[in-house]
C-alpha cells in the first residue's frame, strides 16, 4: 500500500510550556489517494486547533461508515484513525475544505522491539556474573545508599512480570494492548529491561542486581506478545505516563523500542510524543536501535533531539576498561533527515543478565534495549541525589561526564558512533552532590 505525495503541512514540536505538537500553516492540504487493494489504512491526523481537529474527525467518519477512530492522541494534538479507501482510491476528504491549513498526516506505522535481541536462558547455578555494575562503579554508589529509593521509572515496553526481584515495587501498570489490570509480561522484553533498571537481585542472592534496585516501577504495556505495536499505541503509552506523572511521581521513562525513522523529528508523531514527555519534566531515555554498524540507522523515537538516545557498549565481560568497545550492532548517526548527531551516550548492552518473565529465573540478552534501562537506572540515581533536577540537566551532566571509548586501530571513534562516550554513574553523582564516591 502506498500513499501518494500530499501537501499536508508538516508538524513542528514544542507548543509553549506543554511540549505539544504545533502543526505549521503554510501550505494547503489536498485530498489523499492510495494505491492499494482496497484494504484499510491506518493514519495519524494532527491539527493545532481543537475545533478543526474535531471537524476533521467528523468529516472522516462521515465519509465511510467503515472508518473508525482507533486512538485519541491529545499529547500530540491528534487522533489515530483507520480509513477504508473509496472506489476511486481516495481515503480522506479534501482537508482544505474541512480544516483549512495546518493539518498533518502520518502513517500509523509499526514499531517494536529492536531487531536481533534474542534471549539466552541462564542457569542460575552457573557461575555467570554480569560485570556491568562493577565495571562502571554502580556497586560503590549502592554501598553509599544511592539506590534509586524515592524515584519512579516508567518502563514502556511489553509489560513487567511479577518477578520476585521487582513485584513489590511495581506501583502502577497500564495495559494498552489487552486491557488487563494486573502487571504481566507475555513477551519478556519489558521484564528484562525493568530488571536492569531496578531489579533487587533477591532471586540470585544479589548477583543480578539492577542499577537502581530500590526505585519504584510503573509498567506501560504498548507492545504485544510478539514485541510489536503501532505508533499510535506507543504514543498512547507515553501520553498515559505524562497524564499520570504526578499520581505515580514518574521521574524517568525508559523506552527500549523503535521503528524506522522516515521523516524529520519535528514531523514524526512518536518523536513529538517523547519530546512532550521531556517538556513535561520526565527524563526520557530511548534505545538507538540495533541496525549497526551502518551509519544513519538511528530509529524513531531516538531521533528526537532533546531526549537521551542510548547506544550499546561492549565491556567484553571483563572489569577492565581498556578492552571496552562499541557493540557492532549499535545503531549509528547521524539521524536520517535532520542529520543530528546521535546517539548521545553509550551504556553496557552486551550479554546483560536480567529478569525472565517466566518464574524466578533470568535470561541474558544483548542490544541497545539493554543499554537503555541501564542509562535510565543511572538517571534514577541522579534524581535521587538531586530531586529537583530537570531532564535537560540530566542529559547535560550525563554527556559532559561520559568516557570516550579507546581508539580502534589508533583511530578515535566519532560522535555518531559513541556520542560523548560511556555513561559514568559515579562522576554524574559526584557532579550533582559535590561529594566523592569513587573510593
Amino acid at each position: 500500500m502506498e500513499i501518494r505525495p500530499t501537501t499536508a503541512t508538516p508538524v513542528s514540536t514544542g507548543a509553549a510550556n506543554t511540549g505539544a505538537a504545533r502543526p505549521a500553516a503554510d501550505k494547503q492540504p489536498q485530498e489523499i489517494f492510495v494505491s492499494s487493494d482496497g484494504g484499510p489504512v491506518n493514519l495519524i491526523i494532527q491539527h493545532q486547533d481543537k475545533e478543526k481537529l474535531e471537524s476533521l474527525k467528523a468529516s472522516i467518519l462521515a465519509r465511510n461508515p467503515e472508518n473508525q477512530v482507533t486512538a485519541e492522541l491529545p499529547l500530540i494534538n491528534g487522533f489515530a484513525v483507520q480509513v477504508t479507501p473509496g472506489k476511486d482510491g481516495s481515503i480522506l476528504p479534501d482537508l482544505s475544505k474541512v480544516a483549512g491549513t495546518g493539518t498533518a498526516i502520518s502513517l500509523d506505522q509499526k514499531i517494536g522491539i529492536p531487531e536481533g535481541e534474542m534471549p539466552e536462558v541462564i542457569d542460575t547455578f552457573r557461575p555467570l556474573m554480569d560485570n556491568a555494575n562493577q565495571t562502571l562503579g554502580v556497586d560503590k554508589l549502592h554501598a553509599k545508599g544511592i539506590t534509586g529509593k524515592g524515584v519512579t521509572v516508567c518502563v514502556i515496553d511489553t509489560g513487567i512480570a511479577q518477578h520476585p526481584d521487582v513485584k513489590d515495587r511495581i506501583i502502577g501498570f497500564k495495559d494498552m494492548v489487552n486491557g488487563k489490570a494486573e502487571a504481566y509480561d507475555d513477551q519478556g522484553h519489558g521484564s528484562h529491561c525493568a530488571g536492569i533498571v531496578a531489579g533487587s537481585g533477591v532471586s540470585s542472592e544479589g548477583k543480578f542486581k539492577g542499577v537502581a534496585p530500590e526505585a519504584s516501577l510503573v509498567g506501560v504495556k504498548v507492545l504485544d506478545a510478539q514485541g510489536s505495536g503501532s505508533f499510535s499505541n506507543v504514543i498512547k503509552g507515553i501520553q498515559w505516563a505524562v497524564e499520570n506523572k504526578e499520581q505515580f511521581s514518574i521521574d524517568v521513562i525508559s523506552m527500549s523500542l523503535g521503528g524506522r525513522a522516515s521523516q524529520s523529528a519535528e514531523n514524526d508523531p512518536v518523536a513529538q510524543a517523547v519530546e512532550a514527555a521531556h517538556a513535561a519534566g520526565i527524563t526520557t531515555v530511548v534505545a538507538a536501535g540495533n541496525e549497526g554498524p551502518r551509519g544513519g540507522t538511528i530509529g524513531t523515537p531516538a531521533i528526537a533531539p532533546n531526549i537521551i538516545t542510548v547506544g550499546a557498549q561492549d565491556d567484553k565481560g571483563t572489569l577492565t576498561r581498556e578492552d571496552d568497545g562499541l557493540a557492532y550492532f549499535s545503531s549509528r548517526g547521524p539521524t536520517t533527515v535532520d542529520k543530528l548527531t546521535k546517539p548521545d551516550i553509550l551504556a553496557p548492552g552486551v550479554n546483560i543478565t536480567s529478569l525472565s518473565n517466566r518464574g524466578n529465573g533470568y535470561v541474558s540478552m544483548s542490544g541497545t534495549s539493554m543499554a537503555t534501562p541501564f542509562a535510565a537506572g543511572v538517571a534514577a540515581l541522579m534524581h535521587q541525589v538531586k530531586p529537583e533536577i530537570s531532564p535537560s540537566q540530566v542529559k547535560e551532566v550525563m554527556m559532559q561526564n561520559a568516557d570516550s571509548l579507546p581508539p580502534v586501530n589508533g583511530k578515535p571513534l566519532d560522535a555518531n558512533q559513541q556520542g560523548k562516550g560511556v555513561v559514568d554513574p559515579i562522576q554524574n553523582v559526584e557532579t550533582l552532590t559535590g561529594q566523592k564516591f569513587d573510593a
